[in-house]
């Protein structure tokens, strides 16, 4: 339709009715729900909880406020909300506004329509270009937002009084769609004001003179709680405007942590070597932030983002990878000599509750350590390992980190007992999959405190007994 229909005149024979932003929304959301389709794609452990909230809202044609700490996925919801428009919607041609063609709003679409009646021309917008969205900084002006007068106009003799004269913010130029503001407790009391001029009062006064623009425009926000809360922060009748408020969370279980990982991490084309993370490692990355969302040592009111399990995960297999290349190994598999590097990919995510931030690697080392052994208590119960125990009670060392420690790994192996227990935990047979679990096994004998170990400029050495 979108290609065929170019006319003010044609569109009325075509049978399309106009309706507004809050109606066509909800249109889809019907449709999507008596379908049973997912409202909005990509988004996992919400819903229980965020997603019927969110259908609710929708129908009831309400403007929404996320609620969240950092990395909850309040800025993926807003943006997926594009997909629940129309892909195309007529617009008149040439419209800063998105001018509706039965119902114009500037007055450039009135004159159009008033010259040209049925020929005036039509324009197709798609939904992509129908959201507006705008990080509240402390130097967000009016002008961002609403507009201002535009001095060349003004120059080339149009008066004051003139709507010509304006130059259009964002959200005018979001007519017809979906705004999204982030962080909005950051905008100042003045622009808030502004905010309820233009989207409640469907009034603009810009330097001094007022004219009529009915938006039709679908308001949405997102804050943090802290900030929201505060008081003076976020102007009670702009609290007002929003029918809904919604609270968004961190995940509930490591599984859904992960099928966030897996959606977001970056994927690498075309490398030499192929990178392995076995699923008990995948664990205790998840099982790290996990922890730090409930550590007394990290301020939990700025919370420890899913993006910080994302970057651990990356960075994890870009150790292996780089270990794998030096080492000219044919698989990248991460091992728990590679946590080094959560030291950076996890400093600067989290904030601690001391001032001390130099205590920040300390904190990250002891929740590795952590998730290390509650993922190794759950996998391998102490009697399996009892006879691996025992060879190490006969005088057994294990030296991990040099080049000679996979091939001294691997005749571990010979153990049955062991052996079943790496047969079952590990579902790939190549030798470094092997080895990595084994390295596992001996690191969280020694968090369970069954083996000593000591740390050399070659890696480490797991013993009994203590030297």
């Amino acid at each position: 339709m979108e290609h065929k229909i170019n006319t003010l005149g044609q569109l009325k024979l075509s049978g399309w009715q106009s309706t507004s932003i809050r109606n066509e929304i909800r249109k889809n959301v019907i449709q999507k729900i008596q379908q049973g389709l997912p409202l909005l794609e990509g988004l996992h452990g919400y819903e229980d909880s965020v997603v019927p909230q969110l259908e609710a809202a929708l129908l009831a044609g309400h403007d929404v406020i996320f609620l969240g700490e950092r990395g909850q996925g309040k800025s993926r919801i807003i943006r997926s909300l594009v997909s629940l428009m129309d892909e195309w919607v007529p617009c008149i041609a040439g419209s800063e506004v998105n001018d509706d063609p039965y119902h114009p709003m500037s007055n450039f679409a009135k004159r159009i329509v008033t010259e040209m009646g049925d020929e005036t021309p039509i324009a197709w917008v798609h939904r992509d270009n129908r959201f507006g969205e705008k990080l509240a900084t402390p130097d967000t002006s009016v002008a961002d937002l609403i507009g201002d007068v535009d001095p060349i106009k003004v120059a080339e003799g149009r008066y004051l009084s003139d709507e010509a004269t304006l130059h259009f913010g964002m959200i005018p130029r979001t007519n017809r769609g979906v705004f999204a503001i982030n962080e909005l407790p950051d905008l100042s009391e003045r622009i808030q004001v502004g905010l309820l001029s233009i989207l409640e009062e469907r009034d603009v006064q810009i330097r001094g003179y007022r004219i009529s623009l009915p938006l039709d425009i679908f308001l949405v926000a997102s804050a943090n709680p802290e900030d929201y809360t505060n008081r003076g922060r976020l102007i009670t009748p702009l609290k007002d405007r929003f029918g809904s408020q919604i609270r968004t969370h961190y995940p509930f279980s490591n599984e859904i942590e992960l099928a966030i990982v897996d959606q977001e991490a970056i994927r690498h084309e075309n490398l030499p070597i192929d990178v392995y993370v076995p699923q008990y490692m995948r664990e205790v990355v998840a099982s790290v932030s996990a922890l730090a969302r409930n550590s007394v040592a990290i301020n939990q009111k700025s919370g420890v983002s899913v993006r910080a399990t994302v970057s651990n995960y990356e960075a994890l297999s870009a150790a292996a990878l780089r270990r794998a290349l030096r080492g000219g190994d044919e698989l990248a598999v991460v091992r728990v000599s590679d946590f080094w590097v959560l030291e950076s990919s996890m400093a600067g995510k989290v904030e601690l509750e001391s001032i001390d931030d130099s205590d920040e690697f300390a904190v990250i080392e002891k929740l590795i350590a952590k998730a290390m052994l509650d993922v190794f208590r759950s996998l391998a119960p102490y009697e399996e390992l009892k006879p691996l125990i025992q060879h190490f009670d006969l005088g057994l060392e294990i030296s991990v980190g040099d080049d000679s420690s996979d091939a001294a790994l691997i005749k571990l192996l010979d153990i049955e007992p062991l052996a079943k227990t790496v047969e079952r935990i590990e579902p790939r047979q190549e030798p470094g999959a092997k080895v990595a679990l084994i390295e596992f096994i001996l690191e969280g004998l020694h968090l369970s405190k069954k083996l000593n170990k000591y740390e050399s400029d070659f890696g480490a050495i797991y013993i009994r007994h203590p030297r």
